[in-house]
């Protein structure tokens, strides 16, 4: 295999531009070329108005060995070995019985999947709905505001993530190819190919909700179960030779108000960062998870006509709307208080989202269709807090801190999402007309002072933030952009903690993805499922029925 990397190409080429380019950097003819793989697309504009397609491709050729006598080129790399991803063989303790999956987020959703996939007939409980009652529920809400707790953008069929930018980056090393295969399987399931080299990869919250939706197929036909309505309300465990293990775990159907008790001795906690009432149930029976550091803030909308114009230059109006996407940005700032403000899943031509799943409490996300052809770009801007804001450093101390927040943002909204324009931000004072930007919202909402809603330690740090943005991409501190609240859960308050087995110290329990604190984002999450997977596969044999 040959890799071509940082390839340049006008942003108009067509796919025959890109063979020639290959072609001639190899210095071959066509009936030479046998395949042809993009590895990574990206847009370069740092040198604006001049700006370019960047490639990296695999090449399998007729005579590798000819090209590489004849290639002197740093950017082509020979007997290139992709990583390629491959699940363990199977081991030999037999299960008693079946492994059992709780959340069907990326995490569960992947777990599941790859368990499914090699004979282990997971059963996978969900609290919420599939994702086509699902939906209609979370627009439900947004219509009337009347909040479904077991179903809503949190908890149902995708997890949080299926009513999102669908945001398929991820800053995990792939050494072992996990992320290129959750690519392939979403590609597999309805996603578009080009996720598989887009620098930035997403697929939007209406693409997402159909692949979710075909992958939960599949598991039913490879032998897996899906309980919808299904809560975890408790786990049975009893001492074997001094240490914890899981032996049943209690279930309440939600659509009937019945329990029931699930025996089982693999339990993978993939719940998600919204599971409040399950932290709380776990620490109660002592399982070790402890308190971490995560970020809050607000949602920012801006003219994603503006962005475009910050981030491609006056090439962007002149020759490229059509061609280019929306246009992403991401911005960090040290402050002299010590904090660190940054943006946070940045959704280009998307909608501010009320993202509620308590009620009495309210919380904003961002999202995208797959097209991201919405007027305005929203981005979260947010601060770290860590168990020292808390005010203790108790485990579920930072979930009430998220509370707190979130009980605040909806007072004073009356229910409805708080909306100030940034100029009024900075001045402590409740916004009583908009300017241009007109926010573009799912779900009601409602002028206030967003500023009420923190410490002002917190509050000062956000201002100080987008003024210091202002001075990396032009126009972010407008007084008339569009800030909303409260954004508060951008990564799970609480770690569960695990050791090198991937078990909690009760035996039997795997805690797993963005909810049990290790993962951040809807790929990581399917990483860490994946990688669950491997490890009960590398210790059990497939289930049989007895």
């Amino acid at each position: 295999m040959i890799r071509i990397n940082q390839m340049k190409l006008d942003i108009e080429h067509t796919k025959e531009d890109l063979e020639k380019k290959v072609l001639k950097t190899l210095r071959i003819k066509r009936d030479e070329l046998l395949e042809l793989q993009i590895r990574k697309q990206s847009v370069d504009a740092r040198k604006k108005p001049e700006l370019y397609y960047v490639y990296s491709v695999d090449v399998q050729v007729k005579d590798e060995a000819k090209v590489r006598k004849n290639v002197k080129n740093k950017q082509v790399q020979f007997q290139v070995k992709p990583n390629i991803y491959h699940f363990p063989d199977s081991g030999e303790v037999v299960l008693e019985h079946r492994p059992v999956i709780i959340g069907t987020g990326p995490a569960g959703l992947f777990c599941g999947y790859m368990l499914a996939m090699h004979g282990y007939r997971p059963i996978l409980l969900e609290r919420g709905a599939d994702v086509e009652e699902r939906t209609r529920d979370v627009e439900t809400f947004w219509k009337t505001g009347v909040l479904n707790p077991a179903s809503n953008v949190q908890f149902g069929e995708g997890g949080a993530g299926t009513f999102s930018d669908g945001k398929l980056n991820t800053l995990v090393k792939d050494k072992d190819g996990r992320g290129r295969e959750v690519m392939q399987i979403f590609t597999r399931h309805g996603a578009p190919e080009e996720i598989t080299y887009q620098s930035k990869p997403h697929i939007g919250t209406d693409v997402l909700s159909s692949v979710v939706k075909e992958m939960r197929l599949y598991i039913c036909e490879h032998g897996g179960e899906v309980r919808f309505y299904s809560q975890v309300t408790d786990i049975r465990t009893e001492k074997t030779n001094g240490t914890e293990t899981l032996k049943a775990l209690e279930v309440q159907d939600l659509k009937n108000g019945e329990s029931y008790i699930l025996e089982t001795e693999l339990a993978v906690l993939a719940i998600g960062h919204s599971a409040r009432d399950t932290f709380a149930m776990l620490y109660r029976h002592g399982l070790p998870m402890q308190a971490k550091s995560f970020a809050v803030g607000v949602r920012m909308e801006h003219p994603q006509e503006m962005i475009n114009q910050d981030q491609y230059g006056e090439s962007y109006s002149r020759k490229y709307q059509t061609e280019l996407p929306a246009a992403p940005y991401k911005l960090t700032a040290s402050l002299e208080n010590g904090r660190g403000v940054y943006t946070f899943c940045m959704c280009p031509g998307g909608y501010v989202v009320n993202s509620s799943s308590e009620p009495g409490r309210l919380v904003v996300n961002g999202m995208s269709y797959s097209k991201r052809d919405g007027k305005n770009a929203n981005s979260a801007v947010i601060v770290t807090v860590t168990p020292e804001d808390f005010g203790s450093d108790e485990p579920l101390a930072g979930v009430e801190f998220q509370r707190k927040l979130e009980e605040a943002a909806y007072r004073e909204g009356n229910g409805k999402i708080p909306v100030q324009l940034f100029g009024d931000f900075c001045e402590n004072q409740k916004s009583v007309k908009l300017g241009e930007v007109i926010p573009q919202m799912k779900g009601k909402y409602q002028l206030a002072n967003t500023r009420n809603i923190f410490p002002e330690i917190i509050a000062e740090s956000l201002e100080k933030g987008v003024l210091a943005f202002d001075k990396k991409l032009p126009g972010y501190a407008r007084t008339d952009a569009v800030i909303s609240g409260v954004e508060s859960r951008t990564s799970s308050p609480v770690r569960i903690t695990r050791d090198e087995t991937l078990q909690s110290e009760f035996r039997g329990i795997y805690p797993c993805g963005e909810g049990a604190g290790y993962a951040g984002g809807i790929t990581s999450a399917a990483m860490d499922g994946m990688k669950i997977a491997e490890m009960i596969a590398a210790i059990y044999r497939p289930f049989v029925t007895n």
